[in-house]
């Protein structure tokens, strides 16, 4: 049997992935899964920007609501049950189609995930206090004293993983480079990346108008309603952005207006932070604004448009 065709369609915030993807897996007989870590929590609804009940009847969609916020759902997880529906799909002959903005959720459905111990938060903000103090590459220099293999395929700025590699080997007494080692390799998958792109001030005006429509279609009830409810804001669902940023409106601790304009900021920044991911990304297809009919060529051409109607 072939390996399993994937196809990822990837992207910062509002850049319009939901309506590209419902569009290709209505013309290729496609199923849609859910790849936004905040998607998969029930009652999160407007501010993660869930496809609605009518989008899922038009498409198959899996891997939504499939915990509630106080059941933290990690990357390990979402990979098993991701790999577990490209193999129902396969099976059916259906390709999935992996659509979101959580960078880890791809890289966990394509390369696995590294598993090791959970490592202690304080450890990793003293390795960034240093860092800034002294400048990554001293950091680098040390890493590459205790890591080598990991030390040499990093840049001496890569604060992020150079931290990650000191962390690993504080916590745990061995190198990170081992650990990745003895990861069970992914199976085989054949892979079509696609991610939308838009200029900085495009994108950023999306965002400000998409946050305000949230607010109109009633962000701010389903904000009391998870906090009525009593979940702690200290939950990574609550966490997310646009819901931590209403909370303390809710307390009165500040004015609905002016929680909008820090979840606007912050949603910009959440969208910089995907771009940066994203141009690591390796073998990745990048679509105009109005690049509907470019992506329906690549699709095509990547499924010998047998999985066309």
């Amino acid at each position: 049997m072939p390996p399993p065709r994937l196809i990822f369609l990837m992207g910062p915030t509002a850049s319009g992935k939901s309506s590209l993807a419902l569009a290709l897996a209505e013309y290729f007989s496609l199923e849609i899964v859910n790849a936004d870590s905040v998607q998969l929590y029930r009652g999160l609804e407007i501010g993660s920007a869930k496809p609605t009940p009518w989008e899922r009847q038009r498409v198959v969609h899996h891997l939504l609501d499939v915990t509630t916020p106080d059941q933290p759902y990690s990357a390990d997880r979402y990979r098993e049950a991701a790999w577990a529906v490209v193999a129902d799909c396969q099976q059916r002959g259906r390709v999935p189609l992996f659509v979101g903005g959580s960078g880890l959720y791809f890289r966990a459905v394509e390369q696995g995930l590294v598993l090791i111990p959970p490592l202690d938060p304080a450890i990793r903000q003293a390795l960034k206090e240093e860092g800034a103090r002294v400048g990554w590459p001293v950091l680098h220099q040390r890493l590459a004293q205790m890591d080598p293999v990991l030390a040499a395929r990093l840049t001496p700025n890569d604060g992020q993983r150079i931290s990650q590699g000191l962390a690993v080997q504080m916590a745990t007494g061995r190198p990170l480079s081992q650990w990745q080692q003895e990861q069970p390799p992914p199976p085989p998958f054949a892979i079509l990346k696609l991610a939308r792109l838009w200029s900085r001030e495009a994108l950023y005006a999306r965002i400000d108008a998409r946050f305000l429509q949230m607010m109109a279609q009633g962000l701010l009830a389903e904000a009391r309603q998870l906090w009525e409810a009593g979940y702690d804001p200290t939950l990574p669902a609550m966490k997310a952005v646009g819901y931590r940023q209403l909370f303390p409106a809710l307390e009165g601790r500040m004015a609905v207006a002016e929680a909008v304009v820090l979840a606007q900021r912050e949603s910009r920044r959440y969208a910089k932070r995907q771009m940066t991911w994203l141009r690591r990304e390796s073998d990745l297809h990048w679509l105009p604004p109005e690049g509907e009919e470019e992506a329906m060529g690549l699709v095509a051409g990547f499924l010998g448009r047998e999985g066309a109607r």
